[in-house]
């Protein structure tokens, strides 16, 4: 079994947000077909007791590394001073790189897959040209950059122009350095072909999948909700900023006159960590913060309908996959629908202006929306599977 190395931003376990559901499975995936040595960093402490299952997964070496968020931002301050960008100088760790060169020494690693920009630094630039290199940069971050800046002003507006363009040169720079750049759906891989047209003939991208059978409607779930709610969900990390952004510009400019016209109506956010402004959006009439729950599903079965409004969002949205895999309609911007392979009919209840999604929500609250093909698409398009084995077939280049 050929040797392979795989560094990630963050540990990839338990697979229930985002980053770390796509992650996971490619972890698993690759780890049928090589002895994997994994390297990955802990942002969260509580994170730290999750590593057992990932030794178990990985033939090869494991190594977590602890990421404090005071250090982090005491590294960014230093990238700032420096001229480069913020995200990758929080990462730098010489226990990192220690482990790295280790495993690159002891063992024949043939070859590298590393998850997201910031690990990319611990990739030696002197590494022998036959070991083959590939990057999953998932989404083009330095892009969610540039649209954290539209709704700034002031200092903040400028740090985030200027990471957006620090990190595009970082991006490019990793990316004329690695074999093969990986992104999550082809839009996204497109768009970075466009800034970075000299790497374009190495750019290529899988899509994320969804967990067909876990997340299945052919279940019996308890009904978390009230008996007569009509609930509008959305599910996700509550301390991430696009989703505080969607869920609170959804709460305060379109959920009232949903409520005026629906007066059963429930807005509910399902997620953990959620933060202050999140949490601030119990005071108002309908709304249900629940933070972090056992089981997603019974959420989702329940609903009505599960929302996404997200204004900041790049590549595909796992909170929508989910929603639809268990046969929910979707209310959505259309950002959050960016990526996702549906059927023009299963987006009709995707708008961006606060009075369309007004009259979409209270269709949606006052019929049944059948949402078997929601699902029948998901099944299609987005099964795991299939979608890592073009990953896989990348890897092996």
């Amino acid at each position: 079994m050929d040797d392979l190395l795989f560094l990630a931003h963050r540990i990839p376990y338990p697979p229930r947000k985002g980053d770390k559901i796509r992650s996971y499975h490619l972890l698993r995936h690759l780890s049928r077909r090589y002895r994997v040595h994994l390297g990955a960093f802990v942002d969260d402490g509580a994170d730290a007791v999750h590593a057992a299952p990932l030794v178990e997964l990985c033939a090869g070496e494991t190594r977590f590394v602890r990421l404090h968020p005071l250090v982090c931002r005491l590294r960014a301050l230093w990238g700032l001073a420096a001229g480069r960008s913020l995200t990758l100088p929080c990462y730098a760790s010489r226990a990192m790189r220690s482990w790295t060169e280790e495993i690159l020494r002891r063992y024949r690693v043939c070859r590298i897959v590393v998850y997201s920009a910031a690990p990319a630094q611990f990739v030696p630039a002197n590494l022998d040209p036959a070991i083959r290199r590939v990057i999953d940069f998932v989404d083009v971050d330095s892009s969610k950059w540039a649209q954290y800046a539209e709704g700034r002003r002031g200092l903040a507006r400028w740090i985030y122009r200027r990471e957006a363009r620090t990190l595009l040169d970082e991006e490019r720079r990793i990316a004329a350095a690695f074999d093969a750049s990986l992104f999550v759906s082809e839009p996204e891989a497109a768009l970075f072909k466009g800034l970075a047209p000299e790497v374009a003939g190495k750019v290529d991208f899988w899509e994320n999948g969804v967990d067909t059978d876990y997340f299945s409607p052919e279940r019996d779930y308890p009904n978390p909700y009230e008996p007569d709610d009509l609930p509008l969900v959305f599910t996700g990390a509550m301390d991430y900023w696009a989703n505080v952004d969607a869920v609170t510009w959804f709460a305060r400019e379109v959920f009232p006159q949903v409520l005026a016209v629906s007066p059963r109506a429930r807005f509910v956010i399902v997620g953990g960590r959620p933060n202050r402004e999140v949490l601030a959006l119990r005071s108002l009439v309908g709304i249900t913060v629940t933070g972090q729950v056992e089981d997603v599903r019974p959420w989702l079965y329940w609903a009505k309908a599960a929302v996404a409004p997200l204004r900041i969002a790049q590549g595909i949205q796992n909170k929508v996959l989910e929603a639809m895999a268990m046969a929910r309609p979707v209310l959505a911007t259309p950002k959050a629908m960016e990526g996702v392979r549906v059927p023009l009919a299963l987006r009709r209840f995707v708008a961006e202006e606060p009075a369309a999604l007004v009259g979409m929500a209270v269709i949606l609250l006052a019929g049944n929306e059948d949402g078997r093909p929601y699902r029948e698409a998901v099944c299609a398009h987005h099964d795991w599977q299939v979608n890592l084995e073009k990953a896989a077939r990348v890897v092996a280049g």
